[in-house]
């Protein structure tokens, strides 16, 4: 077994807890499990009580062949016969009812591990964006889907086997006890010592699987990761260095699962020898009860049936605490998504931005009152900003890189919560708005072209479900990529997804600014919309944008500062500041921080 040196584990945090919520998951399935206990239970007596018939029949089979070798008598071959049809109804029946409860089961851990997937999905469009700045995506999605897949897998068997189980133990006690009391205590005796064995390789596994979990969703994010960015990769000859990476991670992950399948494996062998040990002892003390005639041969039968039946639930009870251990770190994985901070909620009488004809009154006033942000409440990156822009102004905002340009319109459209200060649209607090109402009146377009697999025109009709084609068309004429779309193979019915080849960055970006121009904003936002296209495509593209700010208040970042010298205004941000505003002429003549970041293009 290779060793435990650079894998660190770490046990379930609250393991009663956790088990205590998957068990609050199943509250609307109380009454299936009841109904399942119920034929469980009965499933179980009549199976149980299959070995005392036969250790009846056994015992009229010697009484039989004994008297007929003393001439008083024979074997009663239609009581026999009559038992054994008995005996085989009951494990019909048992058989049957095992189903039914198997059936429930499933149901009951199917539709759980549905409504744990559903309710972190819907969580995870809760939480607020710092969450995701401080997790792998990769092991985001494991959580969603390897940890509860465990979940969902663990709990199918384990839910119905632990109960099985323990009602088997109960039932085989008292049968024992029925027959022989003092056997039945000496079989009693060894139990315990499987109790302690099974209890030793429980807690020893107990930190390996949720290690095991850690470490899947770190291979999961390493994949990801290298798989998005595979180009860059590719430039940059990052191949070895990536499989070096993924090598430790993997090998990490190859020790705690080689290591707790180890210890899981022998669980059930060691359990068993103790059992054996049980079912050695109570043949010898069986043995000496017949022949002293204080036991039929059928009765000791029977008792050596129901020993190794209870050896087999207890074992099975053993091994599943294994897989209770496993359930229980995913599921803590899962619940740490549930449990996580929500962004704060929509205010109760939120404002509202459409009339009674569905027309968005919004005018586009914003003003910044004194923000304060800081990704980190430590670290403050916007200090005390304020600035009120007028309806249909274009605003430029630039600055070096980290200045926090793309920060403040991120607050803009409240992605983050102010540390101080307030922001208004139209002299009502952001806040006053449902978070959906306040993206509505935004259109966006960002520097990364984002694009899912569909269709050009599904794409297109993401920021706006209900258009006309015809909508569709004009706003693609308006961002200069309808004569490209046509000469597709398929035009507008081209299938195409975020990595499809035949289409570059630049046409893609123009695909996510026609879509801006279909959403028809009041208030525009634009990231180094213009970064991935060529200066002739950038010119008509700037033509096009001077169109769309009519009548609508629009924000420009830009690092390229030749891209905004028409803008209305120009806020010149460093280190979270306000140093500069004006127009371009007017800052280009004051000879200060903004001239010289733009005349720093221009240098050789």
């Amino acid at each position: 077994m290779p060793p435990m040196n650079a894998a660190k584990v770490e046990k379930v945090k609250d393991f009663k807890g956790t088990i205590g919520k998957l068990v609050s998951y199943a509250k609307p399935y109380y009454a299936k499990m009841i109904i399942g206990l119920s034929l469980m239970v009965i499933s179980t007596v009549l199976c149980i009580y299959g070995p005392k018939l036969s250790g009846d029949v056994t015992t009229l089979l010697a009484e039989g062949i004994m008297l007929k070798y003393q001439g008083l008598g024979g074997i009663d071959f239609e009581k026999i016969g009559q038992m054994v049809l008995l005996i085989i109804g009951l494990y019909v029946v048992s058989a049957i009812m095992d189903y039914l409860v198997s059936f429930i089961y499933t149901d009951i851990s199917v539709d759980v591990s549905y409504k744990l997937r559903r309710d972190v999905s819907a969580k995870i469009d809760r939480l607020p964006l710092k969450y995701f700045d401080g997790q792998s995506h990769g092991d985001v999605l494991s959580r969603v889907t390897n940890d509860v897949d465990t979940i969902s897998n663990n709990l199918t068997n384990t839910v119905s086997q632990m109960l099985n189980s323990t009602v088997n133990i109960v039932g085989v006690l008292f049968m024992m006890f029925t027959i022989s009391w003092k056997l039945t205590l000496i079989s009693l005796l060894i139990i315990p010592l499987s109790g302690i064995v099974a209890a030793f390789i429980v807690k020893k596994t107990q930190k390996l699987y949720s290690a095991q979990q850690k470490y899947i969703g770190l291979v999961n994010g390493h994949v990801e990761e290298m798989f998005s960015g595979h180009m860059t990769v590719k430039t940059f000859n990052y191949e070895d260095k990536s499989i070096s990476e993924f090598e430790k991670l993997n090998n990490q992950l190859y020790e705690v699962n080689y290591k707790s399948q180890f210890l899981s494996a022998i669980m059930m062998p060691v359990t068993g020898f103790i059992g054996n040990l049980s079912y050695v002892v109570v043949c010898l003390m069986g043995g000496m009860e017949v022949a002293s005639g204080r036991m039929t041969i059928g009765e000791i039968q029977s008792f050596v049936t129901y020993v190794r039946r209870l050896n087999q639930p207890i074992s099975q009870i053993s091994q599943l605490m294994n897989t209770v251990q496993s359930m229980a770190a995913a599921a803590e994985r899962v619940f740490d998504i549930l449990g996580q901070e929500e962004e704060e909620k929509d205010c109760e009488n939120p404002v509202k931005i459409y009339d009674e004809n569905g027309e968005m009154t919004i005018q586009g006033n914003v003003t910044f009152e004194n923000v304060r942000f800081g990704y980190d409440p430590e670290q403050i990156i916007i200090q005390d900003f304020s600035m009120y822009v007028e309806p249909g102004k274009d605003v430029a905002i630039v600055g070096p890189t980290g200045a926090g340009k793309t920060t403040l319109v991120k607050l803009l459209m409240r992605f983050y919560e102010l540390n101080g200060g307030n922001i208004y649209i139209d002299f009502k607090n952001i806040k006053e708005y449902t978070r959906n109402d306040l993206r509505d009146i935004f259109g966006m377009v960002l520097q990364d072209a984002w694009l899912f697999e569909g269709t050009v025109m599904e794409n297109l009709k993401f920021v706006k479900p209900d258009a006309t084609d015809e909508e569709v068309y004009k706003a693609c004429k308006m961002a200069h990529v309808d004569h490209f779309i046509r000469t597709l193979e398929n035009g507008y019915d081209t299938l195409i997804s975020e990595e499809t080849s035949g289409i570059s960055q630049g046409q893609k970006q123009l695909l996510t600014i026609a879509r801006a121009f279909l959403s028809d904003p009041k208030i525009l936002i634009l990231d180094e919309a213009t970064s991935s296209v060529d200066t002739r495509t950038e010119q008509l593209i700037q033509d096009s944008m001077e169109e769309l700010r009519k009548g609508r208040t629009a924000f420009t970042i830009a690092h390229r500062l030749s891209t905004i010298r028409n803008a209305d205004t120009i806020i010149v941000l460093d280190k979270g500041d306000v140093v500069e505003v004006g127009d371009h002429e007017s800052l280009m003549a004051k000879n200060g921080f903004y001239a010289r970041l733009y005349n720093s293009q221009f240098e050789s």
